[in-house]
């Protein structure tokens, strides 16, 4: 694609890498197949290579983004996989950010919109907060009828939808410590505790925890990590971003130099692409930049290091058909496709994919709040091909997927680490109680 820079526009380093990625788009339009909302909705300006023109001409003519380039920006779930299908690399993720950053400085948003992403932004990013809003959430479900009517506080009512009945005790396996390895020792890594998954599904860093200590790797949950920064990351809060990818990177660069690490392990594959990509992130900060790149080259997806581990026979043979949903920043982002799929079927379980199995769920952060009717969509989308494959239970990486299918699914849905983990010695997972088929 040809561009129209001036020198001074590319000074900037935003700008002049942004130059780079449009530059490598030879609109040839193999994007638009794979995209969740151009297959959906059907719009040119809704597809990969729709927004890569609007953000060329905001970009190139250094003006405010408007309130259409905002909609259809705001439409893209950032699931990456027009990068999986794009022939001539383009790194969409990167250019995207971009914008939004871009977006974020120079576009006013209207009030109750404005309103809403500062408060996902005060609340989901903090495991207290997060908590007691969940607990408030009984009390604004009678009104969600409301909510939905007005288009402001749509948002509000499909928070109330998605959120659970109920909400997890804290665990004691959040709070920073060390777990020791039950087998002989052969390895040392910290893990991400997160924000969100720790409140809806702590049970996936328990099993976790159990996982690796059984086969011998010391836990280390280190003291003062946080949110990844995903959350606002994608929100185009590039400062509150990368103030949150800086504490992560002291804390574990302090794990580094204290004892080591083998890895640093992340169970939420949208948490894992936004950890890898630190390095990039923080290439503009001197004091950061090396020890960035450092941490994102040691980040593993739980699935990616279980891999790489000489694995016992499973314990258990549960004899169960799982449906694998392969979550878009685990096969796009981060391009960890054969592994999960591989444990489980080792561990005993027999593997179904279903159709489709490319396109979002529509979770995406916080996408199925603040798109929810495109998000509805695509969960029941994704729900109908899943269901089709017959199986018993389904399995996946990303609690923001977890969250989203099961909302529109009765088959129950788990992490494939707590299925492993059962496989391996530990307890059934507490979703499975009403699958009849067990353990043999």
């Amino acid at each position: 694609m040809q561009t129209n820079f001036t020198p001074e526009q590319l000074r900037d380093p935003g700008v002049a890498e942004s130059e780079k990625i449009l530059r490598s788009c030879v609109h040839c339009g193999f994007c638009t197949a794979t995209c969740p909302t151009y297959v959906t909705l059907g719009n040119e300006l809704d597809s990969p290579r729709g927004r890569i023109y609007l953000i060329k001409d905001m970009l190139e003519n250094d003006r405010p983004a408007d309130a259409e380039i905002v909609k259809h920006i705001d439409r893209c779930l950032s699931c990456l996989s027009c990068m999986t299908t794009c022939p001539s690399g383009v790194n969409y993720m990167h250019l995207v950010d971009h914008a939004r950053a871009h977006i974020e400085k120079t576009y006013r948003r209207p009030l109750m919109n404005r309103l809403t992403r500062t408060l996902l932004a005060a609340v989901l990013p903090y495991p207290a907060h997060f908590r007691a809003a969940l607990s408030a959430a009984k009390l604004g479900r009678p009104f969600a009828g409301l909510f939905r009517a007005i288009p402001g506080l749509r948002p509000v009512a499909a928070m109330l939808d998605i959120a659970p009945r109920s909400v997890p005790a804290r665990s004691a396996f959040a709070e920073a410590g060390t777990h020791r390895p039950e087998a002989a020792s052969r390895g040392r890594v910290a893990i991400l505790t997160g924000c969100a998954q720790p409140v809806l599904k702590p049970g996936i860093n328990e099993a976790t925890i159990r996982l690796l200590t059984r086969f011998g790797i010391e836990v280390v949950v280190p003291k003062g990590e946080g949110c990844c920064g995903s959350l606002v990351h994608h929100m185009g809060r590039e400062e509150q971003a990368l103030d949150e990818a800086r504490r992560n990177v002291d804390v574990w660069t302090r794990e580094i130099e204290n004892g080591g690490l083998d890895a640093i392990i992340v169970t939420a594959s949208g948490c894992g692409t936004t950890i890898k990509d630190y390095g990039y992130m923080l290439r503009l900060d001197p004091a950061y930049k090396d020890k960035a790149a450092r941490v994102s080259a040691l980040a593993k997806d739980i699935t990616e290091y279980l891999a790489g581990l000489d694995l016992p026979a499973p314990e258990k043979a549960a004899g169960l058909t799982v449906a694998y949903h392969s979550a878009c920043s685990m096969q796009h982002g981060q391009k960890i496709i054969r592994q999960p799929k591989a444990l489980l079927a080792r561990a005993g379980f027999t593997v179904k994919e279903p159709a489709e199995g490319h396109l979002c769920c529509g979770s995406a952060g916080t996408y199925n709040i603040m798109q929810s009717e495109i998000a509805l969509r695509l969960r029941d989308r994704k729900v109908k091909n899943i269901e089709a494959t017959g199986a018993d239970l389904i399995a996946t990486g990303n609690i923001g997927c977890i969250t989203q299918i099961a909302s529109g699914s009765k088959l129950p849905i788990v992490h494939t680490v707590e299925l492993l983990d059962w496989a391996y010695g530990g307890p059934k997972p507490a979703d499975l109680a009403m699958v009849e088929k067990d353990a043999a």
